[in-house]
């Protein structure tokens, strides 16, 4: 019986990391600060009691979503190749400033008392609502002249 050579198979070369500039790091480190600072001084601001709709949340969540789908769409109109305006608003801004997790706790926390309907309303108004102002401030964005 003749023994079968094993197929070679072309490995492909592991992808190399595009070097991260500093100034990115820190723009990155700038809107992280400031969208936490923002962030932040709701939550304490604006106390939410449990089977209440929590505005704090709900707010930065649509204020990021609002802010990166207008950040987006001024890059591609600029047809700018810089990360620094991504690392800011995008990573930095836009990531310490809206909240996932604090949403899916407080959905759990409606649900776990039994508060079905505001735990719905809020899962979809966060959902519609969030595609709803990334889609319209990227359109604004889209229709306001000439990028910078």
């Amino acid at each position: 019986m003749e023994r079968q050579q094993p197929i070679e198979q072309e490995v492909p070369a592991p992808r190399r990391w595009r070097h991260v500039a500093g100034h990115d790091i820190a723009a990155i480190f700038l809107g992280g600060f400031v969208g936490s600072l923002v962030r932040t001084a709701l939550a304490h601001g604006f106390h939410v009691g449990a089977g209440q709709w929590p505005w704090p949340t709900f707010t930065v969540n649509m204020l990021g979503a609002a802010l990166l789908g207008y950040l987006i769409a001024n890059i591609e109109r600029s047809g700018s190749r810089s990360m620094y305006g991504r690392s800011f608003v995008g990573i930095g801004l836009c990531g310490a400033l809206t909240t996932f997790s604090t949403m899916m706790a407080e959905l759990l926390g409606m649900i776990e008392s039994s508060r079905w309907a505001l735990a719905g309303g809020y899962a979809g108004a966060s959902i519609a609502g969030g595609l709803a102002a990334v889609a319209l401030a990227s359109r604004l964005a889209r229709r306001g002249g000439p990028a910078r």
